[in-house]
């Protein structure tokens, strides 16, 4: 097995600020380790204040450059990073797969995902348009200019740690923006194998800067404090994502936020079971369940509970668990002691409340930070299983009787990404479609995601969209001109 920390060289390791690869201030570092053996795999630079608000100079020096660069040029820029990740696909998947701890299956299909941003958004970059009209009183024309928003913040979660940042940079830099991007602590190997690439391809200095910290919050709030920083877009927990939109209020910032789910997953039964197997199998299960559009909840209803709930738990407990790395693996390592210890409670809390398992429910013995498969029935309302984004490979199975009763319990919740249905009857997906309190939903699959599609959620699931037309959006103000012509 070939190491995949070979395609990051150390100088490489370090913060990509303007166009330096440089050592943090004072030189602290901070190790990444491999979640499947808990063995540092690298050392790489932990950024303070002066390093964070340094990225802010490089990407406030670059952007009137940028965003006077043609149309074309940053769609070509933005094409060749398309064309290089997809012909590096194996060794950006390896390290994605080491740093993170997904199955490599699973860590080629996120680097493909993530790759078609950069495509999408390269198509787009030369697609903004303005507008120039009388206006309906008439004596005067009304003329509209998008222009970029200005230096962007990025703050990027561990779970998909090459595709959240790429739809991110593709539509700023699309648009006509700089960026600054924190990756997380966990995964930064990733994001800083993409900001090196992004220099090979011609990217100009200062337009993509990379700062790895394990100080999160004090380089954060020092970028989102300065008034030269336009835009926040953060992808993680809705916890975390009040925290910065209070901090981003003081300077009236444009943000993005990309929150927790709870998603509902549910099969009515009229369904085709084997369709809705296999979509349940993929809404549960893609990236480990360590996915924010994961199904949380699963309700089947009651004629078909007994042989949907079966054949699920035999396909559960087929999946193989192993090192990302190794051949036939279908469940790679959690990232973290702390995810696993937080799925464990989970499930304990709700045997202890009279839930049963029918497959693994156990964490097993040895290194890396590994759960099983896992599959739970008799689950009763109020459990915290059914409340809290589970972010593993635990899946709860609850009946329904009728469409009212699914669709309420659905909606009882905080947060509001995405909802799946499973049903041949068009209208009823229909009304699904218009009474879940989602900003996506998923019919008759459990694979949503999308560059073409706005990617988003309601409630406290987020602000924005991502992706589609309405991703580049985000990164554009608009300056309107009352000209007078009688």
């Amino acid at each position: 097995m070939s190491d995949p920390m070979n395609v990051l060289a150390p100088e490489h390791r370090r913060l990509r600020i303007g166009d330096a690869w440089r050592d943090a201030a004072g030189g602290a570092t901070f190790a990444v380790e491999d979640p499947a053996t808990g063995k540092t795999i690298a050392e790489v630079a932990d950024a303070g204040v002066v390093d964070g608000l340094a990225a802010l100079d490089a990407a406030s020096q670059a952007m009137a450059e940028w965003a006077a660069t043609p149309p074309r040029k940053r769609s070509e820029l933005l094409t060749a990073t398309y064309r290089a990740l997809t012909e590096r696909s194996e060794e950006v998947a390896r390290l994605i797969t080491l740093e993170m701890g997904k199955p490599l299956a699973e860590a080629r299909g996120e680097v493909a995902y993530g790759a078609e941003f950069f495509r999408w958004f390269a198509e787009e970059a030369v697609r903004i348009e303005g507008r120039y009209n009388t206006a309906p009183a008439g004596g005067y024309r009304i003329l509209t200019v998008p222009k970029p928003v200005g230096p962007c913040v990025f703050v990027t979660p561990w779970n998909f740690p090459l595709a959240m940042g790429a739809r991110k940079i593709a539509p700023a830099l699309a648009a006509g923006c700089t960026t600054i991007t924190k990756p997380a602590a966990q995964t930064p190997l990733t994001m800083l194998l993409l900001a090196r690439i992004m220099e090979e391809v011609g990217v100009p200095p200062g337009v993509v800067n990379v700062v790895t910290t394990k100080r999160s919050g004090e380089v954060v709030s020092a970028l989102l404090a300065d008034r030269r920083t336009r835009k926040l877009s953060f992808t993680g927990s809705t916890e975390v994502g009040r925290v910065l939109l209070r901090q981003a209020a003081d300077n009236v910032l444009r943000t993005s936020m990309e929150l927790g789910g709870n998603a509902a997953l549910i099969v009515c039964a009229d369904a085709d079971l084997d369709v809705a197997l296999d979509g349940a199998m993929v809404a549960k299960m893609r990236n480990i369940g360590e996915s924010c559009i994961a199904a949380n909840r699963i309700y089947v209803e009651e004629p078909v509970l007994e042989e949907f709930t079966t054949r699920f738990a035999e396909r559960m407990g087929a999946l193989s668990v192993g090192h990302g790395l190794d051949d036939g693996v279908d469940v790679g390592a959690l990232i973290d002691e702390a995810s696993v210890n937080k799925i464990d409670e989970l499930v304990a809390e709700a045997v202890d409340r009279g839930a049963r398992v029918l497959v693994g429910g156990e964490r097993p013995d040895g290194p890396g930070h590994f759960y099983p498969p896992t599959v739970l029935v008799d689950v009763p309302e109020g459990a915290p299983i059914l409340e809290e984004e589970i972010f593993g490979p635990v899946a709860p199975i609850i009946s329904f009787t009728s469409d009212d009763e699914v669709m309420a319990k659905a909606n009882d919740t905080e947060h509001g990404l995405v909802g799946y249905v499973f049903t041949r009857d068009l209208q009823r997906a229909l009304r699904f479609t218009e009474g879940l309190e989602t900003g996506m939903v998923g019919i008759n699959r459990g694979l949503i995601s999308d560059p073409s599609a706005p990617f988003g959620g309601v409630k406290q699931s987020g602000i924005g969209k991502e992706g589609s037309h309405e991703g580049i959006l985000e990164y554009l103000d608009v300056t309107y001109a009352a000209i007078d012509l009688p």
